[in-house]
């Protein structure tokens, strides 16, 4: 399972993490409709899948970003989006809230943009490693989430945790022996390759074990969340 142009990735160590995406990205896609913003949208890699439910797909990045942009319109999202009022149908933004300095400034802007019964869809990670570093600065638990969505003035907010205990665990760890790969170029190709059936196994593995996990909220990888205006 697929969705998104983001193949190049998905390695050997964590393809886990982009299979609960897309599975999610799937199962809700009763809400994209209309006029699609995908705020912070990078290498818009959601693009096509989006458009098989919206009438359009807009892109809406910064010039800072780490990624290939391929943004229709240039924001820095800390700040007053260049976007008129009420002109989104749903605003996705998939792992960009921890990567912004300003986030009630960003769910307020969200919450003008969007379209009266409009929803804003969400994704950001809760037990996860710094990743572009400088810009990373927050991680949320679903009490938080909820606190500063209902300050924006969402309603029907829903934060579903991502994972269970043992898929946020096993990601850590393949991550984490990722750095264990180093050393001349025929050491490295011989780890890799010793590591790669302790990947395989434990991805396959942690989504059975995150059955025994009973409250998913408390150590997960990522929240998703869905919210009305």
């Amino acid at each position: 399972m697929k969705i998104s142009k983001s193949h190049n990735n998905r390695r050997y160590y964590n393809w886990l993490i982009y299979n609960i995406n897309d599975s999610f990205l799937e199962n809700h896609s009763s809400y994209y409709k209309g006029n699609l913003y995908d705020l912070g949208c990078g290498e818009a890699p959601y693009k096509d899948f989006f458009l098989k439910f919206a009438d359009k797909y807009i892109g809406v990045d910064w010039t800072k970003t780490f990624h290939n942009s391929q943004a229709d319109i240039i924001s820095d999202l800390n700040k007053k989006i260049e976007l008129d009022d009420k002109i989104a149908d749903t605003i996705i933004s998939i792992s960009v809230l921890e990567h912004l300095c300003e986030p009630q400034i960003f769910l307020n802007e969200c919450n003008r943009i969007l379209k009266n019964n409009g929803h804003l869809i969400l994704q950001v990670p809760f037990q996860w490693w710094i990743h572009e570093a400088p810009h990373d600065y927050f991680r949320y638990t679903p009490h938080g989430l909820k606190y500063i969505l209902k300050k924006a003035g969402f309603t029907n907010i829903e934060v579903k945790a991502q994972s269970g205990f043992f898929s946020m665990w096993i990601l850590k760890i393949n991550y984490f022996s990722t750095k264990l790969i180093k050393g001349p170029k025929l050491i490295k190709f011989l780890i890799k390759n010793l590591l790669i059936p302790f990947w395989f196994i434990g991805q396959i593995l942690a989504p059975q074990l995150d059955k025994i996990d009973k409250n998913w909220d408390n150590e997960t990888t990522s929240y998703f969340v869905i919210a009305k205006k």
